[in-house]
């Protein structure tokens, strides 16, 4: 990219001033002129030169107190044209009495006709200020864009004030690589018409517009993506290998002025968001204001996001609890710049340590428990049965029971749609938690594991008085962008040039936001009375190949030119389709519509006693006798694509020749 430096450094105010000077002069005696009629002879006897520099000495300080020679040229305004026409004007006014004063007291010369030459100086005066403004700003222009040798050829979305802003911030841009090729309307009523020199076309122009004027890309607001003509252009663009970049909305602009840093690329992120959801935040900040709150998990994705969205409730201290450092660290560094003030706790600890765990419930007594900490990832759950139980079960287990005993007022489960009729360990060991999670519900103070209340009974005195724990449960499918998840392993897969993985095609997934996903643990959170399971509406379900697809558009690739798909079967207990509730399970509605309640199988007394069995099952490490046991405590979990098919097999056989009997 060729630069152009030397014309970038503004030039010196004295020049400009100066050079304003001199336009003065040239109007006034332009002007003078006019008026005499170009009588050269009755021009010098009526003192032109007396007249002239009294205009000249005057039009100085007006010009300099105003301020008029320190703006930039190449990026004057209409607001500056403003200031010169005012600053002339003032000129006029005061130019008449100086000249009273001046000339027909020292000079006894009454020659001029005043008022004429001054009407016709502001407009001649006015005019060529402006020119001057306007021919620099020009040239500037021209140079920069010709200097880029690497240019864009770029639409911007809309033709009202905010594609005026975007349009201005862009060309304003010393490093600024676009060029604006015009506007794009999905309103015919607004399209074949010109603003700010640039046409204004209409979307079904755009494949025309991709050849004729090599378009690469379109720039829009990042606001309202959820706008359907917005999401048919994007759409449009995709289709023709238009790249979509966005810009923040203007009031988010650094000082003012749009930095070329916040044009991004648009992300499959924004294109799969759907609706702000509307949460009643009055009420939710009325039951977490002033409360002491432990998330487990925090350093996670779900769990990050839980820490943000409780710290702008007020509460009287936050406890965030994870195991892993690094990540613990970041979200305390990112807390403290955000909520400067706020009561921070961090400890670190594994869920499967009792002892370890009782710490904070001990020292802080939290009001509320959030409980997102827990083994995620299908495939490396099938191959580590017991790790699944001793953390998401066994984890569970030591976290609720704690929260009885020292008398936590609310006790939230972060689950999963893989709970329901699961195919795999990972999410059998999810619905197993959510089992113990309903137990407790119902007997909490005859369930609790007797060996924490050993340990208790000799070191608090004040635990487990009583008060009844309300143990929700919150279950909804996948989320953006969240650690592991598909979307950046696609989006690192296109990095690298390809191919991108997908397992089969035709798996679908639900999709959510993680604030918005969090935003409904929020609110499921205060609206649960104890018991429920709380299912999200997670709209419709994507389908993995159209994400990897609409992933290599937005890149500016080619699917299958640029960039390979390549399909990799099934992993081990991976299905096709995810399911958010059981066949057996119905929902009630809530209040809000995006939140419903399982009407949940009931889990019998002898569920814990099972569970129990399995944790220690699940300390020995025998995988095909713990997955066995898991298919007992949950009837409806069939492997699939898993070495554990032939356990399905057995217990079929068996229950056949049960029948039989």
């Amino acid at each position: 990219m060729k630069k152009f430096l030397s014309f970038s450094r503004p030039v010196p105010r004295w020049v400009i001033l100066i050079i304003d000077l001199v336009i003065t002069g040239f109007s006034f005696t332009l002007s003078y002129f006019v008026i005499k009629q170009f009588e050269f002879s009755a021009i010098l006897r009526g003192h032109f030169f007396v007249y002239t520099i009294l205009y000249c000495a005057l039009s100085l300080p007006v010009f300099y107190f105003m301020r008029i020679h320190t703006g930039m040229l190449r990026f004057s305004n209409v607001y500056d044209m403003m200031r010169i026409s005012l600053a002339v004007l003032i000129t006029g006014v005061l130019y008449p009495i100086a000249v009273v004063f001046v000339v027909n007291r020292e000079y006894h010369i009454n020659s001029l006709n005043i008022p004429g030459v001054l009407l016709i100086n502001f407009f001649i005066s006015c005019t060529l200020h402006m020119m001057l403004r306007s021919a620099v700003r020009g040239f500037y222009y021209y140079v920069k864009h010709n200097a880029i040798v690497l240019k864009e050829n770029v639409l911007i979305l809309g033709s009202d004030t905010e594609a005026m802003l975007v349009k201005q911030a862009v060309e304003s841009s010393i490093t600024n690589k676009f060029v604006i090729a015009g506007f794009v309307e999905t309103d015919i009523n607004k399209a074949n018409v010109t603003i700010q020199q640039k046409r204004v076309y209409h979307i079904r122009e755009l494949p025309l517009l991709k050849t004729k004027k090599k378009i690469d890309k379109l720039i829009l607001m990042n606001e309202q993506l959820d706008s359907k003509d917005k999401k048919v252009v994007i759409e449009k663009c995709l289709q023709f290998g238009i790249k979509v970049l966005t810009v923040p909305p203007s009031d988010q602009w650094i000082y003012g002025k749009l930095s070329l840093k916040q044009i991004q690329e648009l992300r499959i992120e924004d294109l799969l968001q759907r609706e702000p959801i509307n949460i009643n935040n009055e009420q939710i900040s009325g039951e977490l204001s002033g409360k002491r709150i432990l998330i487990t998990g925090a350093a996670g994705s779900i769990g990050s996001e839980i820490v943000r969205q409780v710290l702008s409730f007020g509460p009287e201290a936050v406890i965030l609890c994870d195991q892993a450092e690094s990540p613990l660290h970041e979200i305390q560094l990112e807390m403290e710049e955000k909520f400067p003030g706020s009561d921070i706790k961090i400890f670190i600890g594994n869920i499967r340590d009792r002892n370890r765990m009782q710490i904070p419930f001990r020292e802080y007594r939290p009001h509320f428990v959030f409980h997102a900490a827990a083994y995620k990832h299908v495939p490396m759950m099938e191959r580590h049965p017991s790790e699944a139980i001793l953390t998401n079960v066994m984890g569970t287990k030591i976290i609720a029971d704690l929260s009885v005993l020292y008398n936590v007022h609310k006790f939230v489960m972060i689950s999963t749609d893989k709970a329901v009729n699961p195919t795999n360990v990972m999410g059998t060991s999810k619905r197993i938690a959510e089992m113990y999670v309903q137990s407790l519900s119902t007997v909490a103070d005859n369930l609790v594991d007797q060996t924490i209340m050993g340990l208790i009974n000799g070191q608090d005195k004040n635990a487990a008085n009583g008060t009844k724990t309300k143990f929700i449960t919150t279950r909804f499918g996948n989320v953006l962008g969240s650690n592991g998840s598909v979307i950046p392993r696609f989006r690192q897969q296109i990095q690298q040039g390809g191919p991108v993985t997908v397992t089969h095609p035709e798996i679908t997934r639900y999709f959510m936001t993680i604030p918005e996903a969090v935003q409904l643990v929020m609110e499921a959170a205060i609206m649960g009375k104890g018991s429920e399971i709380f299912v999200f509406d997670m709209g419709k379900p994507v389908k993995i190949v159209d994400l990897a697809l609409k992933m290599i558009r937005l890149a500016g690739l080619t699917p299958d030119e640029d960039i390979k798909i390549v399909y990799s079967g099934l992993r081990p207990g991976e299905k096709l389709y995810e399911e958010l509730l059981n066949e057996k399970e119905k929902t009630l509605p809530t209040h809000h519509e995006k939140i419903k309640i399982a009407k949940i199988i009931p889990c019998s007394h002898k569920v814990v006693r099972d569970i129990e069995e399995l944790i220690s099952m699940g300390r020995l490490e025998d995988n095909y006798g713990i997955v066995k046991k898991m298919k007992e405590l949950v009837p409806e979990f069939k492997s699939k694509n898993s070495q554990y098919e032939k356990l399905d097999l057995q217990l079929n056989k068996a229950f056949t020749a049960t029948a039989a009997d």
